[in-house]
């Protein structure tokens, strides 16, 4: 049996056909019209089952007979089928980020951000781009500070404002960079430390593959974090999973 797993997210789609391994997985921006780039992506690929999760998934599912699932319960999951070790999961979303306590069967408990933007991929991409930076160039960027600066407010508006006011300063764009990292990381190990994470914690969603938030994150919370090889398609994995184990 093949299954199909669809994480619609607010900033990309991402698909997984599961058959006990991954066989095919796919990641495309979200758009403006996230049901028509669904149909795209499924075109003319055969499955038996589909689950969608995501913050598109109650627009998504009824329009290509699929059942929904929660994102907690997706990243869950595709982290216990990975390592079934796995103790705790962070996850760093475009429009939010999750804390999930994994239990001997699913999910413990959980906390979750999403009212404010500071701890979540979108506010890194707007504060990458006030540094003229890509995603990828502002993580090396704040690596490669040995310094950083703190910034004064995480309303994202503010924030960015502080950013270029700081350039206009002459501040360093590696330490405002590093600044700006840590300041996801504060919010972020907060919600981690009033949780209680356990070891094994997998690190998902494509902010795992920011490497400065790896490594600030294993420092603020004294533990060794393991990032999935395609941390960005895992809730689109869960939710394969779930359907392949007969959740419809």
């Amino acid at each position: 049996m093949i299954s199909a797993g669809l994480d619609v997210g607010s900033r990309t789609i991402k698909l997984v056909l599961f058959n006990g391994a991954v066989t095919h997985s796919a990641v495309v921006d979200s758009g403006l019209k996230p049901l028509e780039r669904c149909c795209k992506l499924l075109g003319g690929r055969s499955f038996d089952k589909l689950m969608v999760t995501g913050y598109g998934r109650d627009l998504v599912a009824p329009e290509l007979s699929g059942a929904t699932i929660s994102e907690i319960s997706a990243h869950a999951a595709a982290a216990r089928f990975l390592y079934p070790d796995a103790g705790s999961v962070i996850d760093i979303g475009g429009q939010d980020s999750k804390v999930i306590r994994l239990s001997a069967t699913g999910v413990q408990k959980f906390e979750m951000n999403d009212r404010c933007a500071a701890g979540t991929g979108k506010f890194l991409e707007i504060m990458a781009r006030a540094l003229e930076l890509s995603i990828d160039e502002f993580a090396r960027t704040a690596l490669n500070s040995d310094r950083s600066i703190t910034l004064n407010s995480l309303c994202t508006v503010f924030a960015e404002s502080e950013v270029v006011s700081l350039i206009n300063k002459g501040e360093d764009a590696q330490a405002i960079a590093l600044g700006l990292h840590q300041a996801v990381i504060s919010r972020l190990g907060s919600m981690a430390k009033r949780l209680g994470m356990a070891d094994r914690l997998v690190f998902s969603g494509g902010g795992a593959k920011n490497p400065c938030l790896v490594k600030l994150l294993e420092e603020k919370l004294g533990l060794k974090i393991t990032v999935p090889d395609e941390p960005q398609i895992t809730a689109a994995l869960g939710a394969a999973i779930i359907a392949a184990n007969g959740r419809s």
